[in-house]
């Protein structure tokens, strides 16, 4: 499915409907902190999974108790729709993780 990048408004526009996602550069990106490593890790399984299911695969990168997502379209050179359907699936998969 071919999809084109978004352009500057639309992305503001759509990160408007994911606190605590932000612009960084030419991805969307955000950071969650959670309580335990175990959480962290759990929810990086849980985006694993997804990002299977949407077959879009982010930056994931796991610490401690932090997961930090970075997402983009290598494909098509910036940010698209896809991005932002994973982004959402991200959210609901941990609601009230607070953000960095």
């Amino acid at each position: 499915m071919p999809t084109q990048p978004l352009s500057q408004k639309e992305i503001e526009d759509r990160l408007r409907e994911l606190p605590g996602w932000s612009l960084d550069g030419d991805r969307i990106a955000r950071t969650y902190r959670l309580g335990t490593h175990f959480a962290a890790t759990a929810l990086v399984v849980h985006v694993a999974q997804i990002q299977e299911e949407l077959n879009h695969h982010s930056d994931l990168t796991l610490g401690y108790n932090t997961v930090a997502l970075a997402v983009n379209s290598h494909d098509v050179g910036g940010i698209t729709e896809r991005d932002f359907a994973l982004a959402h699936r991200v959210e609901e998969a941990a609601p009230g993780h607070g953000a960095d």
